[in-house]
């Protein structure tokens, strides 16, 4: 199995655990410490959405259970929502409500409808794209949007960025998969979105849990 045929299998899977690890519960509990640093660096980035305001038609990757969708779907006429897990969008249908449509479909082999959307939202998925796709992906979210469309993304975010791009992940039974995984520094992100001719206003949460951006390619 390749190692994005891997990766879908591994997200496939784990839709019905993922809430889990949002909501850091079972295995994925923290110390009481910790665990609030986590949601305040998770409001931080839902204000920051709010006050970027993802109004109109937007388009979103990678929407998995719909955590980010409930959320874009408060502000947009429509939410286009993409994602290869059927199991995890069915939970997005359930979560997301009628003004969300749901697409399955592998983002590496799916084109997007050009110049239909006003705003390309990515939640944790940025880390999970091979760097020799990331170029490719961009311009993939370019050909999305009607001009002067803007794009918001969050991800996970780590200090150092590591040697490789492959990291091992268990499943609650004890299944094993590898993933991509890529950890994005803010000055990183930004410079290579301006050679790709974005910009890109990149951040870390205050406790250093996320790394989100915001901008638009003039």
């Amino acid at each position: 199995m390749d190692r994005l045929a891997e990766q879908r299998e591994y997200y496939r899977n784990r839709a019905p655990e993922y809430d889990e690890w949002w909501q850091r519960r079972g295995r994925y509990e923290l110390d009481p410490p910790a665990r609030a640093n986590w949601f305040a660096d998770m409001r931080e980035v839902e204000q920051a959405l709010d006050a970027f305001g993802p109004a109109g038609d937007v388009l979103e990757f990678a929407a998995g259970t719909g955590w980010w969708t409930e959320h874009l779907a408060r502000h947009a006429r429509q939410v286009t929502a993409v994602d290869a897990s059927a199991e995890a969008l069915e939970l997005n249908r359930r979560r997301a409500g009628p003004r969300v449509t749901q697409v399955q479909a592998d983002i590496f082999a799916w084109t997007p409808p050009p110049a239909r959307f006003d705003v390309v939202f990515f939640g944790y998925w940025l880390s999970h794209v091979p760097d020799e796709r990331v170029g490719w992906f961009f311009e993939q979210v370019a050909s999305a949007l009607r001009p002067g469309g803007r794009v918001f993304l969050v991800d996970s975010y780590q200090p150092v960025r590591l040697d490789g791009d492959l990291q091992p992940r268990v499943l609650n039974d004890g299944r094993r998969f590898t993933v991509v995984k890529c950890y994005w520094q803010p000055g990183e992100l930004a410079d290579f979105a301006a050679t790709a001719g974005w910009r890109l206003d990149a951040r870390v949460t205050t406790h250093q849990g996320m790394l989100y951006a915001a901008g638009r390619r003039p």
